[in-house]
């Protein structure tokens, strides 16, 4: 954070302090608006605290799919921090402000949890790849030691495309204006206050966001098209389900994850287009945070044996 401070201080950009306009300008909405994500941000807070609690507590659950489930976790649980508390209080004061500094902050680590998802994602495809498709050699492939690496990794990652996003924004003059047409610190309506011309910052942000997209998608769809010539070879009904299930709730995840990602990331053209990448925006933030422990619990015969054998210890 401290590194965060001194890159951002506000450079000959007359603005020293944005007005964020939140989500809607309809006050009628604005009450409903805030008792509904306030009960999201506590569900998404109590239900990734959970599932790793869960993990920790479960020998059973100590394997390589379930660290990196815990790892999502721990992602959406810090990234629901960096948004969510700033955007409630646009629902309740008249005029919702962020510092320089605190909208530098707040774009820095937006961008490096929601890269880090998008690794953490694949990572997993991959490691479902070799639980499918290389069954006995799974043990020596994602041993611990090469886990804790994949991690790293990710989280190195995540980390350089934030400085990358964060350093170049860092160097525009907002001097246009400094009304942001979101309810976050996000690149694109960022870019929308610059009064000098932000091609190489578009160019830089589509080349960052565009390289981990396809080949983060690349990877994902490679594994999944490998693990599904795997699964049609199968003669066993009961191990073409157990295939299905297992790759079931991370394909869910990807779907949901990536699909509104792409459609929050089409640049938008006019007023009504912004308003749409706003709300595609709402479901990768708020929604599938909160629905990753959900699809990853319900679905999962491990995880619910787990939280009878936590319950009975609870009660026992």
């Amino acid at each position: 954070i401290e590194i965060i401070k001194k890159m951002a201080v506000p450079n000959d950009s007359s603005v020293s302090e944005f007005i964020l306009m939140g989500l809607t300008d309809h006050p009628e909405l604005q009450l409903p608006l805030f008792v509904l994500f306030l009960l999201n941000y506590t569900a998404t807070v109590m239900g990734n605290l959970s599932l790793m609690n869960l993990i920790c507590l479960n020998s059973n659950l100590h394997t390589p799919m379930y660290f990196f489930i815990f790892n999502l976790s721990c992602i959406d649980f810090c990234y629901s921090f960096v948004f969510t508390p700033k955007m409630l209080m646009s629902f309740v004061l008249e005029k919702n402000t962020i510092s320089f500094t605190g909208c530098m902050t707040q774009l820095f680590f937006f961008c490096f949890f929601v890269n880090s998802e998008c690794y953490v994602l694949t990572a997993m495809a991959y490691d479902r790849y070799v639980a499918i498709c290389k069954p006995l050699l799974y043990k020596s492939v994602m041993s611990p030691k090469i886990c804790c690496l994949l991690m790293c990794a990710v989280y190195l990652m995540g980390f350089v495309s934030a400085v990358v996003h964060t350093g170049f924004m860092i160097q525009i003059n907002f001097c246009a204006s400094n009304i942001i047409n979101h309810y976050m610190c996000d690149i694109f309506p960022l870019l929308q206050l610059s009064c000098t011309s932000t091609y190489i910052n578009e160019l830089v942000s589509s080349a960052v966001v565009g390289t981990i997209i396809i080949l983060s998608s690349l990877i994902i769809l490679n594994s999944y098209a490998m693990i599904l010539s795997n699964i049609i070879r199968m003669s066993s009904a009961k191990g073409w389900s157990k295939a299905m299930g297992t790759c079931g709730s991370h394909i869910i995840t990807v779907g949901l994850f990536y699909g509104s990602r792409l459609l929050a990331y089409i640049k938008p053209s006019s007023a009504e287009a912004a308003d749409e990448g706003k709300f595609f925006s709402v479901f990768y933030t708020l929604v599938v945070p909160v629905l990753n422990p959900l699809i990853y619990s319900l679905r999962n015969k491990d995880v619910k044996l787990a939280v009878k054998k936590t319950m009975k210890r609870m009660t026992g």
